[in-house]
C-alpha cells in the first residue's frame, strides 16, 4: 500500500501519495475527472513554466514577493523546462473549462518543489506563485505561448523542409512534359516541374497564412486576472511579463489591448485552427495527387514512382502501397475534425470567460504535432525517393486527344472537336484521325502539334 500524506483546503482534508509534488486541488481534479486518457499537452506545461518564471520576476520587481521567493520559483521552472518532474502534471483535458485545475497543478508543484529547494516554507500556491494572476488569464496566456512556439519550432521547419524537397524535384524534372488532367480527364500538357511548383506554392501559401496568425497569438491575457478588470494586479505588470517572455523565448509577446477580449474570445485560436485546416487541405490534395499519379504500377496512371518502404499486403506478394500518402491523409482528416471542435469551442465565450480552453489547447497541440510529424515523414520517406516515369509520361502525352486544343486557331473548335471524337471512336491517334478526315497531312500535323509549344513557362 502506498504511503500518503494529508493535504487540506476550504473543502476539507484529502489524501495525496507521499511521493507526489502536488497538493489538494490537483488531487481533487484527479479524483473528480477520471475521463478519457487525454492529458494536458507537455508544451502547455512548458509554456506555463515560462509564464510563471516571468510572473515571479515581475512580482519581485513590484515588491510583491521577496527575492528568495522569486529565486525558488525560477529554480523550479528552470528544472521543469529541462524536462524534469513532468510526471507531476497528470491532469485530464476533460476538467474545468477555464483550466483552473491545471494552473493550480502548476502552482502546487512549484510550491512544493520550491519549498523543498529552500528548506523552508516560503512559497504558497495562491498567495506567492499565483500572485498578480488568475487562472482566467494565465491559461489563455500559456495557450497562446504554446501556439506561437509550436508554429515556430514545429510547423515552420517541417514546411520549409517539404518546400525545399519540392524545389529540388522541380529542378530535377525540368523539361519533362506530361499530360495535364482536369475533372480527372485528359487535358492539355504541362511540364512536370510546373505541376510540382503548384504543390510548392500551396505550402508557401500555407506558411504565409500561419505567419498571418502570429500577431494575434502574440497578444497575451496577462494582467486581466479574473474578469479582465485587472483586480489584484499592479499596473504595468502585463507589459513587464510580456517583455520578459519575449526575452526568454526570442519572440515578440505583447499585452492584449483589451483584456475583456483576451478572456472571453478565442478568435486567435480559431484563426490559427483555420490556418491549420487550410494546410491540411493542401497536404491532403498533394497526398491524393501523388498516390493517383503513382497508382499501378502497370494497370494505373503510373507516371511517377514512389519508394517501396514496406510490403503492402499480407496476401498479395510484391504489392507496395502508398502508405506515406495514406498516413498524411489520415492526419489531415483528423486536423479538419479538430478544427470543427475548436470553432465550436471558440464560440462559447459566455460573458467574461471562455470555458472550453483545455479542449482548444489539446486540439491545437495535436493538430500542430500531427501535421509537423507527418510532413517530416512524408519528406523523408516519400519525396526523397520520388521519381518521374518519363517513358510513361511521354506515352500519355503522345496518346492524348487533348493535343487537338492547339489546332483551335487553325481549323476551329468544331473541326477540332470532330477530330478528337473520331479518334476516340475509331481508336486512332489524333494524328491518324486528322489525316483520315483530310484536315492536314501528316507533315502538317507534326508542324502544328508540338507539345512544347503548348506550354508557357
Amino acid at each position: 500500500m502506498k504511503k500518503t500524506r494529508i493535504e487540506s483546503d476550504v473543502l476539507g482534508e484529502i489524501e495525496v501519495e507521499s511521493d507526489k509534488y502536488w497538493k489538494s486541488q490537483t488531487q481533487r481534479s484527479l479524483e473528480n475527472f477520471k475521463i478519457g486518457s487525454e492529458k494536458m499537452p507537455k508544451d502547455l506545461i512548458m509554456s506555463f513554466m515560462y509564464l510563471k518564471k516571468a510572473c515571479a520576476l515581475a512580482n519581485e520587481k513590484f515588491g510583491l514577493i521577496s527575492s528568495f521567493q522569486k529565486e525558488a520559483i525560477v529554480h523550479v521552472c528552470d528544472e521543469v523546462l529541462k524536462g524534469n518532474y513532468l510526471d507531476q502534471f497528470p491532469l485530464s483535458v476533460w476538467q474545468t473549462g477555464s483550466g483552473t485545475q491545471t494552473n493550480m497543478n502548476v502552482n502546487e508543484v512549484i510550491t512544493m518543489l520550491g519549498n523543498e529547494w529552500a528548506h523552508e516554507e516560503i512559497l504558497h500556491q495562491n498567495d506567492v506563485v499565483n500572485c498578480s494572476q488568475s487562472s482566467n488569464d494565465t491559461f489563455p496566456a500559456a495557450l497562446h505561448i504554446m501556439c506561437v512556439m509550436e508554429i515556430q519550432n514545429l510547423l515552420f521547419p517541417a514546411l520549409d523542409r517539404m518546400i525545399s524537397d519540392f524545389k529540388r524535384l522541380e529542378d530535377e524534372n525540368k523539361g519533362i512534359i506530361k499530360i495535364g488532367r482536369t475533372h480527372l480527364q485528359d487535358a492539355t500538357p504541362l511540364y512536370f516541374s510546373q505541376e510540382l511548383s503548384g504543390y510548392r506554392s500551396m505550402l508557401e501559401h500555407s506558411k504565409a497564412q500561419l505567419e498571418a496568425v502570429l500577431p494575434f497569438l502574440r497578444e497575451l491575457a496577462c494582467g486581466a486576472t479574473a474578469v479582465g478588470s485587472g483586480i489584484n494586479c499592479p499596473k504595468g505588470f502585463d507589459q513587464m511579463v510580456d517583455d520578459l517572455l519575449s526575452e526568454f523565448l526570442k519572440e515578440s509577446f505583447v499585452p492584449d489591448p483589451n483584456k475583456f477580449h483576451a478572456l472571453t474570445s478565442k478568435d486567435a485560436c480559431a484563426f490559427y485552427s483555420g490556418a491549420l485546416k487550410s494546410l491540411a487541405a493542401n497536404l491532403l490534395k498533394i497526398a491524393n495527387d501523388i498516390r493517383w499519379l503513382a497508382c499501378g504500377p502497370r494497370c494505373g496512371i503510373g507516371e511517377i514512382v514512389i519508394p517501396a518502404n514496406e510490403p503492402g499486403s499480407s496476401i498479395m506478394p510484391g504489392k507496395v502501397n502508398p502508405t506515406q500518402c495514406e498516413a498524411l491523409s489520415m492526419v489531415c482528416v483528423q486536423v479538419m475534425g479538430n478544427d470543427g471542435a475548436v470553432g465550436i469551442a471558440a464560440s462559447q465565450g459566455n460573458f467574461e470567460l471562455n470555458v472550453y480552453m483545455p479542449l482548444i489547447a489539446y486540439n491545437l497541440d495535436q493538430s500542430a504535432r500531427l501535421l509537423a510529424d507527418a510532413m517530416i515523414s512524408f519528406s523523408e520517406h516519400l519525396l526523397q525517393g520520388l521519381k518521374a516515369n518519363q517513358e510513361k509520361m511521354e506515352s500519355n502525352v503522345h496518346d492524348s486527344l487533348m493535343l487537338v486544343t492547339c489546332l483551335n486557331p487553325v481549323i476551329g473548335y468544331k473541326k477540332a472537336a470532330q477530330a478528337a471524337q473520331y479518334a476516340y471512336q475509331k481508336d486512332l491517334t489524333l494524328k491518324e484521325a486528322i489525316v483520315q478526315l483530310g484536315f492536314f497531312s501528316a507533315e502538317q500535323f507534326d508542324e502544328f502539334v508540338v507539345p512544347e509549344k503548348m506550354i508557357q513557362e
